[in-house]
């Protein structure tokens, strides 16, 4: 018995592979299994190696695992990209079809079962990857009526017949295996799971839902990928709650349409990836200097240009940061987890308008797609902030030839806020400096007036924010501090278990709080640590410098970088950070 493994489909792109890890996926997940899953995919709509690697527990997991236990092969490609990762004892069950080899020197089992043939005879071929799930639930002697509820499902509006051939190519993929092998598959038995109902979804779906529930009713947005899901999500939810989401023609009008919404005092957000923030920054800026709350997500992929639009990278950091012209108060959070992606979303809403800011919902590729388990999430949680907007509040009288000054100089830094419409709150919008009541004004006083009244507002924002930092403390004076944001959390998290195996005094600070950076939080564990180690994904060490710009330190800080578009697994952070001791 095992308490957790690794199962990979592999093949070409639009033949299913996608649909064989949702149904085994889902499937165990029903069972009360943590699972953790990650796709690799080409960015094309058929052809292409593609594949689908899930991990599997009785225990949370939140990361990609080092090695494999199972592979299940539509085609011969997917043996000699994959093999590699199959340790001693793991098992290869292959397509009959294309005649599977496996190397000479791989100590792997390979089961040849017909996929194709057995779906043929079915009826179509299009059911192999349902002989192939079958095939999975015989080396892990699951039974195979575990699969009917989730067949049912996906099948059920097709009608029974369809469900029923469906369940037979599960059933006779299992059973070929245990035919071929004369009842003596070599078992992968997993410890049984606790049966609870949990969520297993993707971090772009959590934060759709978060901000459906934060009281979201109208996105515009241009489809890009990894970004899409949340468009797509809201497409089908938004109309059910008297919302509406508008495929624009391009990110700039997204932007600008979800700013001019947000004025007009609905919650309005937009979701891209990089190529399309770079288009946004112009507006981004609008929504700084007109005090007008935005809320834009960028899902990082790799870049620059087109770059890796299906691979995962962050190396938007600096750019989201810094990317607008001119000084502007700005909020950069990078939630790590799915759980966090749905609080986040809601909370980003809130920091938007009770700041009357643009903020950045930052995540990644492995974020935005890995697909994990999720525990039921705390809808008591919710809050909906709407700072200094009331649009149901009586305005004082205006004085002949007055306008309201919807840029007051006040001592937060936030001037009151109204809508279109308002009685007694007439007021002018501008992009250039403006007055208190928004007329254009160059007079030196006013400018830095403005600028300071604007640049304040942030002042205690780290205070303020919920878990700035993620922060795990093993030791005051820890051999290495790691540090990571977003998706490289779950990794960091498992390479410290094994240093600290081997001796290492390890401490660990996810951040969530990318700008203004939370330097109160950070300052403490980097002096503590002889070391600090920062994992990221791109080629110049963005966050590391981002840290040392903030914190100093230089001597005791350095990079682990990652670039080729592959995820860190644990092991890859475990062996180098054990090199440097």
């Amino acid at each position: 018995m095992i308490n957790q493994l690794s199962w990979k489909v592999g093949g070409q792109q639009g033949e299913g592979i996608e649909s064989t890890g949702e149904i085994f996926a889902i499937a165990l997940n029903r069972l009360g299994y943590y699972l953790y899953g990650y796709r690799h995919f080409s960015s094309r709509i058929k052809g292409g190696h593609t594949n689908n690697k899930i991990r599997v527990s009785t225990t949370q997991v939140r990361s990609i695992s080092d090695d494999l236990d199972i592979l299940v092969a539509f085609d011969q490609e997917t043996i000699d990209v994959n093999i590699h990762e199959l340790h001693d004892s793991g098992v290869v069950i292959a397509d009959a079809k294309f005649n599977p080899t496996i190397p000479e020197d791989s100590k792997a089992t390979l089961y040849a079962v017909p996929f194709t043939e057995i779906a043929t005879e079915l009826g179509t071929s299009l059911m192999k990857n349902m002989v192939a799930v079958g095939a999975s639930s015989a080396v892990l002697d699951l039974d195979v009526e575990e699969f009917r509820e989730v067949v049912q499902e996906i099948f059920g509006r097709k009608g029974e017949k369809v469900v029923e051939k469906n369940m037979e190519a599960i059933k006779q993929g299992a059973q070929y295996i245990k035919e071929q092998t004369s009842g003596n598959v070599q078992l992968m038995q997993l410890e049984k799971a606790d049966g609870k109902k949990r969520m297993f979804m993707i971090g772009n779906d959590a934060i759709a839902m978060g901000f459906l529930a934060g009281g979201v009713r109208f996105m515009p947005a241009y489809p890009i990928t990894p970004a899409s899901e949340i468009m797509e999500y809201l497409i089908k939810k938004l109309p059910e709650v008297g919302g509406t989401v508008i495929q624009t023609e391009d990110e700039i009008a997204a932007c600008t349409m979800a700013i001019g919404a947000n004025y007009a005092g609905t919650r309005s957000i937009t979701a891209s990836a990089g190529p399309g923030l770079s288009l946004m920054m112009e507006a981004i800026g609008l929504s700084g200097m007109t005090e007008t709350p935005l809320v834009v997500v960028d899902t990082q992929r790799g870049g620059p240009s087109t770059g890796l639009p299906t691979k995962v990278e962050q190396s938007d950091l600096m750019a989201m940061i810094y990317g607008t012209h001119g000084d502007i108060p700005k909020v950069v959070m990078a939630p790590s987890t799915v759980q966090e992606a749905f609080y986040d979303a809601i909370e980003a809403l809130n920091i938007a308008e009770e700041y009357q800011i643009p903020v950045i919902l930052l995540t990644d590729l492995q974020v935005s797609l890995g697909k994990q388990t999720v525990e039921p999430l705390d809808y008591n949680k919710i809050e909906v902030r709407r700072g200094k907007l009331n649009p149901k509040e009586e305005l004082p009288e205006l004085e002949a030839k007055e306008t309201f000054k919807r840029y007051e100089v006040t001592e937060d830094g936030v001037s009151p806020r109204v809508i279109p419409g308002m009685k007694n709150g007439i007021h002018h919008v501008t992009g250039v400096e403006h007055s208190e009541n928004g007329r254009p004004s160059e007079v030196a006083e006013n400018r830095k007036a403005q600028m300071d009244k604007r640049l304040r507002k942030l002042d205690n924002l780290a205070e303020k924010f919920p878990t700035p930092v993620h922060v795990t403390k093993n030791h005051e004076d820890a051999d290495v501090l790691i540090v990571g944001f977003n998706s490289t959390r779950g990794g960091i998290e498992e390479a410290m278990e094994r240093l600290e195996a081997d001796g290492i005094k390890t401490n660990h600070a996810h951040i969530r709080l990318i700008h203004p950076f939370p330097v109160e939080q950070m300052k403490p564990l980097v002096d503590a640590a002889k070391k600090v180690v920062v994992v990221e994904y791109n080629g110049t060490g963005q966050l590391t410098s981002i840290l040392k710009m903030n914190i100093g330190q230089h001597d005791k800080i350095e990079s682990m970088l990652k670039y080729d578009g592959n995820p860190f697994k644990p092991n890859e952070i475990h062996r180098r950070i054990k090199e440097l001791f």
